[in-house]
């Protein structure tokens, strides 16, 4: 524990002193915390009147980012950028502890406490200075009180998902019956009741669908490293500024994002397929499928910027505070794939921008890591979870708290 804590304030008292330095040119000259600025402090603004940023084309939040973006604006005697990031370090040392004392419990690890104490500092100071480390940590919490509580972890799930929707995958490696209706029940109520009470309190709440649905193919996804290469072979598209992020602008992009939207469709085909075909769970099953999900959505967005990394980790380190899980191979791939990641931003995002060979052969590396992280994370669940099991196997299916036992599910359904 104390080596643990050490390096936890060590790590985060340097990624605060990077903060304090990022006007040097190669940390992005102040470009990056540039957002919370200029950006969720003007939105703050907009909210405080009781009403979303109507009409705003970066605004592409549910409806939850309000109270998260409005909640520095309560803490008195700071700037709204201290007190974003004072938050935001704040809910890192939750994440931290809960996984903590996750990794405490009998048959446990604390491999996921260090990995999220060691690896979130790989992307420097960005995680303060976005609101990413928020929502991870209600994906983290609701599956590290999955289980004490199935309808807790299904409320705490919808809230995270109502403040950037995928948060909902958690739930999806929940062993199937009641334990699955009961969680997916507590979710949708608590999604239903939070949803009335924020269209109650501020105008426009929907707004967001409408300027999602406009996003094109950003430069760091596996479709903008395509184009990227194909603008060495003389593609004649550009890169533009849009909806908040690098994205291309020419012949055949909307092609790239139908065909990226497409994928996604098919990974979430082969999600519950996996639901259909899964015989037994581990007690680190729900966990498992939970970061395979949130992989395979990852790799086939149209966006895959730096800070989606935050999101990985969490999950991996949810997933190896279990001694059953299948995940650790993933965990070492994320872990480069982060470091890579920082790499490309804010170190050498000119190149990447301007799709030089350098640029297109990072981010080939970055997004070939997240795709061997994907199809191993999907693989191994499979492999663990649609075997039969023998006759001295080890594994629980219906509870996964329990001392694992064997045999397989209830009829197979969905629930």
């Amino acid at each position: 524990m104390r080596p643990l804590t050490a390096a936890w304030l060590t790590t985060r008292a340097l990624m605060l002193w990077l903060l304090a330095h990022n006007d040097l040119g190669p940390l992005g000259a102040g470009g990056v915390a540039s957002e919370v600025h200029r950006l969720y402090a003007r939105w703050h603004d907009v909210l405080s009147t009781g009403a979303y940023p109507s009409g705003d084309r970066l605004w592409q939040y549910p409806p939850g980012a309000g109270p998260v973006l409005l909640a520095p604006g309560m803490l008195p005697g700071l700037t709204y950028f201290e007190a974003f990031v004072g938050l935001t370090l704040a809910t890192d040392a939750v994440i931290t502890i809960a996984l903590t004392r996750a990794g405490r419990r009998p048959g446990r690890s604390l491999a996921g406490a260090a990995l999220w104490t060691g690896a979130l500092p790989l992307l420097l100071f960005l995680p303060l200075v976005r609101y990413d480390v928020q929502v991870t940590a209600f994906a983290v919490i609701a599956l590290l009180t999955f289980s004490r509580s199935t309808r807790a972890c299904g409320a705490i799930a919808a809230v995270g998902a109502l403040v950037k929707v995928w948060p909902a995958l958690a739930l999806i490696g929940i062993p199937r019956g009641r334990t699955t209706r009961q969680t997916w029940a507590a979710a949708a109520v608590t999604a239903a009741v939070l949803l009335g009470a924020l269209t109650a309190l501020f105008r426009d709440p929907f707004d967001f669908l409408r300027q999602q649905g406009g996003r094109g193919v950003q430069i760091e996804s596996f479709g903008g490293t395509l184009l990227g290469l194909a603008r060495r072979a003389g593609w004649p598209g550009v890169v533009r500024y849009r909806y908040g992020s690098m994205e291309f602008v020419g012949p055949y992009v909307s092609s790239v994002a139908a065909a990226s939207l497409a994928l996604t469709v098919l990974a979430l085909g082969a999600l519950l397929l996996w639901r259909l075909r899964a015989r037994r769970w581990s007690p680190a099953t729900p966990y498992d499928a939970a970061l395979a999900a949130v992989l395979l959505f990852t790799v086939t967005s149209r966006v895959i910027s730096p800070q989606y990394m935050v999101w990985l980790l969490g999950l991996a380190a949810v997933s190896l505070t279990s001694r059953h899980t299948t995940q650790r191979p993933v965990a070492a791939l994320l872990v480069a794939a982060t470091a890579l990641s920082t790499v490309v931003y804010p170190f050498l995002y000119d190149e990447v921008v301007a799709s030089t060979w350098t640029g297109c052969l990072l981010m080939l590396a970055r997004n070939g890591l997240l795709a061997a992280a994907a199809g191993l994370s999907f693989a191994r669940l499979w492999r663990a979870t649609t075997t039969e099991p023998s006759p001295n196997s080890d594994i629980s299916e219906r509870n996964p708290d329990a001392i694992p036992t064997i045999f397989p599910t209830e009829p197979r359904s969905l629930l």
